[in-house]
C-alpha cells in the first residue's frame, strides 16, 4: 500500500472511491479504504451494494445472447438489486445478502444456459423440461434456479412453475439441555471475554442471529441507573442481571483491533477489525463456535422455547422479527395465544 500511499500523497491519484476502485482489490487496500473513510477523507458508501453492481455489470456485459442479457438485466438490476435497497431502508447490505444475489444470478445464468444448449428459450420451456433441468446431474443452482423461474413466470416470461420449499421447523434436532448448559457457563464464566459472553447470551436467550448481534450499536444499550434496556425489535428488552452487567461493561469497554484512524469511540457495539466497522458476522460466528455455539441450531432451539412462551405480535415486537416468522414458529410450538387471550377475557369479566 506504500506506493498508493505515496500517489495519494503526491496528488498522482485522485482521493476519491472511484480512484481506488481503479485498483486491484485485496484486504489492504479495503483496509485503507475503511481508514479514509473513518478520519473523514472518503465518504462513507454500501461496499457490498459496490461490489454487487460490479459484479452484475461484469456478467451482464459476458453475455452474448441480447435477449438473454435482456432477461438477466430485468432479474438482476430491476428486481434483486431494487428489492435489496427497499428492504435494507437505507442500511448497507449484509455479506449474506450480497452471497445471496450473487448465487441466484448465477443460477439463472445456469438456468438459460442450459435451456440455450438444449434449443430452448424460456417462452419455449416446457414442464417436461423443467423437471428434465431440476434431474439432471450435470446442470448446476438447480434449485437456487427456482426463485428465477418464479420470477420469470410473474412476468409472464415462460409457464413453467418451481413451487417454493416451504419451511416445516428447524431442519436439526433441538437441543434445549445443551443450550441452558451453555447459558448458565456464560452466565457465571467470569474467565471468557464479556462481549463474547453476552454474544452468545444474546443468541441463547433472546433468539438474536450473529447477522443481526453484529448490527448493535451503544445506541441500542439504554443505561440506567436501576436497569438495562437493550433494543433489538421495536419494543426495548429488560435485560436481568448479570446479563445487564455484562452489557454495561461492554458498551462501556469497547475494543476493536483498528485503532488507526479512529479519531472517535466506535458507535459499534462489538466493534470489528476495520475502522468504524463491526465485527464481521463471519468473525462473530467463529467466536460463537468455540464457545460450543452453532447459532442456527441455538437461534432455533430459543426461538422454540420462546414461541411457546410469548405471543407471536409480542415476541415480533421484542426481537426484531417478522410477524410472519413468530407466528410459524408459535404455530411449530404449538403455542395458542388465541385460547389464552380468551380465557383472560373471561376471567377478567368475571372479576
Amino acid at each position: 500500500m506504500s506506493p498508493v500511499l505515496a500517489d495519494l500523497a503526491a496528488g498522482r491519484r485522485a482521493l476519491t472511491h472511484e480512484a481506488l476502485d481503479e485498483l486491484p482489490d485485496s484486504p489492504p487496500l479495503a483496509h485503507l479504504r475503511q481508514v479514509l473513510v473513518s478520519v473523514g477523507a472518503l465518504p462513507e458508501r454500501d461496499e457490498y451494494m459496490v461490489r454487487l453492481e460490479r459484479f452484475l455489470h461484469g456478467l451482464l456485459a459476458s453475455q452474448q445472447d441480447p435477449e438473454q442479457r435482456k432477461v438477466l438485466h430485468q432479474y438482476a438490476i430491476w428486481h434483486l438489486v431494487r428489492r435489496l435497497r427497499r428492504r435494507s431502508n437505507g442500511r448497507p447490505l449484509t455479506p449474506q445478502q450480497f452471497a445471496s444475489a450473487r448465487q441466484r444470478t448465477h443460477a439463472a445464468v445456469a438456468f438459460l444456459t442450459w435451456l440455450q444448449a438444449h434449443g430452448l428459450a424460456l417462452e419455449t420451456c416446457r414442464q417436461a423440461d423443467l423437471d428434465q433441468w431440476l434431474t439432471d446431474d450435470s446442470a448446476t443452482y438447480r434449485h437456487t434456479a427456482g426463485h428465477f423461474v418464479r420470477w420469470a413466470r410473474t412476468n409472464k416470461l415462460t409457464t413453467v412453475h418451481v413451487p417454493a420449499v416451504r419451511w416445516h421447523g428447524p431442519a436439526q434436532p433441538l437441543d434445549d439441555e445443551h443450550r441452558w448448559n451453555v447459558a448458565r457457563r456464560l452466565l457465571h464464566d467470569d474467565t471468557l471475554k464479556p462481549e463474547d459472553r453476552l454474544a452468545g447470551l444474546l443468541l441463547l436467550l433472546y433468539a438474536q442471529g450473529p447477522s443481526a448481534i453484529h448490527r448493535l450499536t451503544t445506541e441500542d444499550v439504554e443505561v440506567g441507573a436501576q436497569e438495562v434496556r437493550l433494543r433489538l425489535g421495536d419494543a426495548p428488552v429488560q435485560l436481568p442481571e448479570p446479563v445487564a452487567q455484562l452489557a454495561r461493561t461492554v458498551a462501556a469497554n469497547r475494543k476493536g483491533h483498528a485503532t488507526i484512524g479512529a479519531l472517535a469511540p466506535s458507535p459499534w457495539l462489538l466493534p470489528g477489525g476495520q475502522p468504524g466497522r463491526p465485527i464481521s458476522t463471519t468473525q462473530l460466528t467463529q467466536r460463537l463456535n468455540q464457545l460450543g455455539i452453532r447459532p442456527n441450531q441455538a437461534r432455533s432451539t430459543a426461538l422454540f422455547q420462546l414461541a411457546t412462551e410469548i405471543p407471536a405480535s409480542i415476541l415480533a415486537r421484542t426481537l426484531g422479527i417478522h410477524t410472519d416468522v413468530a407466528v410459524a414458529w408459535q404455530r411449530l410450538s404449538a403455542g395458542n395465544w388465541a385460547t389464552y387471550a380468551a380465557e383472560i377475557s373471561e376471567r377478567a369479566r368475571h372479576t
